[in-house]
């Protein structure tokens, strides 16, 4: 369903040639405006700098090991990594898979091009929904927002084309992305054997589908409010808005039970569903149907077909080139075993002395989030007893997972099948067990991220955080860097995670991940105040040509803001405590260079704030910023003490 792991990172940095700066008039560039005027994007990457180089590292790293398990000079230590090693070889084989060309997606192609009526299309949903083909909804099961011991049905709205709603409105981007959609698309087409004609109409049909959509799917920001995704309905109900199709039926037969409710998380497209879908777009929506599927499949298919639709994910991310072949095979290996190859890499790479370390650094955290909550001068009795209680229940996950989801163990991968042969099998079972958790309990075992990711998360349904092995290292953390840079590194980044449990979002749940109000009405009115300040703060900054959306970026902001604060006070706490070191490496960490083309895009849909903006505002919130750097009035980094926002 919705993504909803509040992530440390996300966000790009400007690509603004590196400029000499002053600590007192522009914290980032003082520290990274060298680094900036060097520093190249990898062609086939879209930007470069602190987190990106740590996973380009980690990239190399495991690639030349799945070279070496490959070559026979280097054994896989578990049955599962084999099988994960036995897919790459099936991912890196380019001479059987341009042999193959478009035959191993031909038959699913025929299955939706001779579709004739919208009833042959419904005749085919409970099959399709069990395969992982188009569809224009989004079903699945996942913890119960207010009850997060049980799992439930989920309805979503399907993705669009563009990256968000506000491309479609008055945006030349938007114009001229929709354009290489369709130019694409139709090469794709033709290739396939359809005539130019055919391809054109097939495509311009698509574009119109997708186009209907728009006005009833949530934009970024509606989303970035995921309190607004819980919206439970009767079965009933929420199947009246089906027109033709019978939702209660499809659902009932996906999870093998008799469905009583479902959450639905984007009401207002359910309730134009029938307009949408029905006899009269069956044509458009068909046509949607075989354009989406050619561009799923085409990844998965002859470099050709990887290279022509690799022309759109270009023009929208501004990377110069397609990954490399053999890298396209890690990536997808790496994404299709997640947690068997961060297990990999944890158990080969990560060491016990810096989990131990980082164990001790988040309790400490921890302690002084109690501290400071205790502390507070606007939260009263009630309320920081409860926020207490949730710091004290709060589940830490760091490094990597001793066992791997079980699921893992019915992956088999078969050489004499096609890539997408065999990548159809995994999502089959992979869709399979999503709807076979609705007769189980939520698994709180389970992590968010696999151990050789570069980022950090916090799971608000769960109330735990996650540390993979992959971002415990230079320059976030290292057992040779003082305590002060750990703490402007990884400390800054655990406060972070421990922050969403308190931000505009998290705030909004309890200790055992229940959506559930554990505020006074007084309290939580002076948080949405000082929340508004937050947005107020960053609302229409200048980034990349465009402008920061205050309330698209306020959760990761709150978050940013205590987690600065509360690394500051972890660091003043150390006997050899230099602020100095802790804001440099504050900013350090933010490094990024991006292509235009991702901050465009992550200005409309991601929820973090620039990276230039999140190293230099929240510095400028803490008192501690001016006074380590003698920063005054006159100064570029000044903000006035009563336009400082602090919450936590």
């Amino acid at each position: 369903m919705q993504q909803k792991y509040a992530k440390v990172v996300g966000g790009s940095g400007d690509t603004t040639q590196g400029a000499t700066a002053t600590y007192q008039d522009n914290l980032y560039l003082a520290i990274n405006g060298e680094w900036l005027k060097t520093a190249k994007i990898p062609a086939d990457k879209t930007s470069t700098g602190g987190f990106s180089d740590l996973a380009l590292n980690i990239e190399k790293t495991l690639m030349q090991d799945f070279a070496d398990f490959a070559a026979g000079n280097k054994v896989p230590a578990n049955d599962l990594l084999t099988t994960a090693v036995k897919f790459y070889q099936v991912a890196a084989d380019f001479k059987r898979r341009n042999q193959e060309g478009f035959k191993p997606a031909q038959a699913g192609y025929e299955s939706i091009k001779n579709l004739t009526s919208f009833q042959s299309w419904q005749q085919q949903l409970p099959k399709w929904l069990q395969q992982g083909y188009p569809l224009p909804f989004n079903l699945g099961i996942d913890a119960d927002m207010k009850d997060t011991s049980k799992n439930v049905v989920y309805a979503a709205a399907p993705g669009l084309i563009l990256p968000d709603t506000t491309y479609y409105h008055d945006n030349d981007s938007g114009e001229q992305l929709l354009k290489i959609y369709q130019q694409v698309a139709v090469q794709l087409l033709v290739k396939i054997g359809e005539s130019e004609a055919d391809a054109q109409e097939i495509t311009q049909q698509a574009l119109q589908f997708d186009r209907s959509l728009v006005d009833y799917v949530k934009s970024a920001e509606e989303q970035a409010d995921y309190v607004q995704m819980y919206n439970p309905q009767k079965m009933a109900a929420f199947a009246s808005q089906g027109g033709q199709i019978n939702f209660a039926s499809l659902i009932n037969q996906a999870v093998n039970d008799e469905v009583t409710q479902v959450i639905v998380t984007e009401p207002r497209f359910f309730k134009h569903f029938a307009k949408l879908v029905n006899d009269q777009t069956f044509q458009q929506l068909k046509n949607w149907t075989l354009v989406q599927y050619v561009f799923n499949c085409s990844s998965l298919l002859s470099q050709d077909f990887r290279e022509i639709a690799g022309q759109y994910s270009l023009a929208l991310r501004g990377n110069q080139e397609l990954s490399a072949p053999v890298k396209q095979a890690y990536n997808l290996t790496s994404a299709t075993f997640s947690e068997v190859i961060g297990q990999y890499y944890g158990e080969e790479y990560f060491g016990h002395e810096a989990k131990a370390d980082v164990e001790q650094m988040i309790h400490k955290m921890i302690s002084i989030y109690q501290r400071r909550i205790k502390n507070n001068t606007w939260l009263g009795t009630a309320t920081k007893e409860k926020a207490i209680v949730k710091l004290d229940k709060m589940v830490l996950k760091i490094g990597y997972p001793t066992k791997v989801n079980q699921l893992y163990q019915q992956f088999k991968v078969d050489p004499q099948q096609s890539l997408l042969s065999n990548m159809r099998e995994i999502d089959r079972l992979i869709i399979a067990d999503n709807f076979a958790k609705y007769h189980r309990p939520v698994d709180r075992n389970e992590w968010a991220m696999p151990g050789h990711m570069v980022n950090a998360c916090y799971d608000p349904s769960r109330n735990d955080i996650t540390f993979p092995a992959a971002i415990l290292q230079a320059p976030f953390y290292s057992l040779h860097q003082s305590a002060s840079e750990n703490y402007g590194g990884i400390g800054a980044v655990i406060a972070h995670e421990i922050s969403h449990g308190f931000d505009n979002n998290g705030a909004q749940f309890d200790e055992f991940g229940n959506m559930n109000n554990w505020w006074t009405d007084e309290d939580y009115a002076t948080f949405k105040q000082l929340t508004q300040a937050m947005i107020d703060e960053f609302e229409g900054l200048d980034f990349a040509g465009g402008k920061v959306n205050g309330k698209l970026v306020v959760s990761e902001n709150v978050a940013d803001a205590g987690g600065l604060s509360c690394a500051l006070e972890a660091a003043k706490d150390e006997p050899d405590a230099d602020l100095k070191e802790f804001f440099i490496n504050w900013a350090r960490i933010w490094r990024t260079k991006s292509t235009q083309q991702l901050m465009e895009m992550y200005l409309s849909i991601d929820v973090h704030a620039p990276a230039p903006l999140r190293a230099n505002v929240q510095a400028q919130n803490m008192d501690d910023f001016y006074t380590t750097f003698g920063i005054t009035s006159k100064d570029g980094m000044w903000l006035a003490p009563e336009k400082r926002v602090n919450i936590w």
